[in-house]
């Protein structure tokens, strides 16, 4: 993530790697305070075995595009609502990359936070039976979540 502030946003995609069992690390690399940290980083992660990489900046969000450009793991970029802009131009910095230099953009948010460590596992999943039938196990308690609050919803509307 860009600054420590971001954190509070990234704890939902650190919520859903713990739950899928997805070890990873958390770290605060900025592209415009400290660009050799993020360079090094980004151009060492496939060296180190990492998969996917998720990063969360606000602001002029330019944190996920210099990551891409340094390295051949995925990367999955979260716009965080830090800015008077609301998260808009977060998301714009982190949608608008040049072809060659491709970002997977999730929502602005602690819901695209949240879905960031879903499509990580689905990344992952790809290779790994473990996650697999865990992300096939949340779909169907998601599923089943939205049925029984269906299903309460329309018992309470047959009792009016």
């Amino acid at each position: 993530m860009g600054s420590e502030s971001d954190l509070e946003v990234m704890r939902e995609t650190e919520k859903r790697l713990d739950s899928f069992g997805i070890p990873y690390e958390t770290r605060i690399l900025s592209a415009h305070r400290t660009p050799s940290k993020t360079i090094e980083y980004a151009a060492t992660a496939a060296k180190r075995g990492i998969e996917a990489i998720i990063v969360g900046a606000g602001a002029a969000a330019h944190l996920a595009g210099a990551v891409a450009a340094n390295t051949t793991v995925p990367v999955i970029g979260v716009p965080i609502d830090s800015s008077s802009l609301k998260g808009l131009d977060a998301l714009l910095s982190t949608v608008q990359m040049p072809a060659g230099v491709p970002v997977a953009t999730m929502a602005i948010g602690k819901a695209g936070a949240a879905n960031a460590g879903i499509f990580a596992a689905e990344i992952l999943g790809r290779k790994d039976p473990k996650i697999s039938a865990k992300l096939a196990r949340f779909k169907e308690e998601m599923a089943s979540s939205v049925a029984e609050r269906d299903k309460k919803l329309q018992g309470e509307r047959q009792k009016r």
